[in-house]
């Protein structure tokens, strides 16, 4: 399957959007020296510079992220947040969430952020049954984000925003040959999301596919 983003086109996007100040550049070196095998997980800065631009768009003051890491896509949500907005960050990982917790101190975003490790199903469905999400971003296992959906969708305010990452996975979500778990899952979501008639969609080339989906 072709490249989604040539590299040449990679830093041309990165050239001409807002620059990653240094503690976002320390962030993603050491995400790499660190955890190197997992390090694609780590979205990019022109994304992350799209989730700010969203969140601030929204205004934002609750917001759910459904898959931490190091924490990257944490910072770039809470600091597009309304004054005394707060983040719930949901993620099942001591290890990179370490390193998350780290770097949201030293953002000034500490304060914003309500970390969750446990499984994100159990953490969404205890939420109250009320539509007062403004926000929420998926970006962890592709096998959940049906579920995710489906627990965010009925949280979120009507005008409220959910935007789902990787939802190209590579390209092979239009290979019928790529039929592994994650594929298939993601495959079902952007069917599901589309026929919805409680939301209006646009799936977007940014990087990997990002999805914004608009509460009606």
């Amino acid at each position: 399957m072709p490249d989604i983003t040539s590299p040449a086109i990679s830093d041309y996007l990165l050239a001409h959007s807002s620059p990653a100040d240094d503690l976002l550049h320390e962030l993603a070196a050491e995400t790499i020296r660190v955890f190197p095998g997992a390090a694609a997980m780590q979205i990019s800065h022109d994304e992350g510079e799209l989730l700010t631009m969203l969140v601030q768009l929204v205004g934002a003051t609750r917001a759910v992220e459904v898959g931490v890491f190091t924490g990257y896509s944490s910072i770039c949500i809470a600091r597009g947040l309304a004054p005394g907005g707060s983040l719930l960050a949901c993620d099942v990982s001591e290890e990179w969430t370490s390193v998350a917790r780290r770097y949201w101190d030293r953002a000034g975003v500490a304060d914003r952020i309500e970390l969750r490790i446990a499984p994100a199903l159990e953490t969404l469905r205890a939420l109250p049954a009320e539509e007062n999400v403004d926000f929420a971003f998926i970006d962890a296992d592709k096998p959940g984000y049906p579920a995710y959906y489906e627990e965010l969708v009925t949280r979120v305010r009507p005008g409220g925003l959910i935007v789902l990452d990787n939802v190209l996975r590579g390209g092979r979500v239009v290979d019928p040959a790529a039929n592994g778990e994650g594929d298939v899952a993601i495959r079902e979501i952007n069917d599901r999301v589309v026929a919805d008639p409680r939301v209006t969609v646009a799936m977007l080339p940014v990087r990997d596919g990002v999805t914004l989906i608009r509460k009606r």
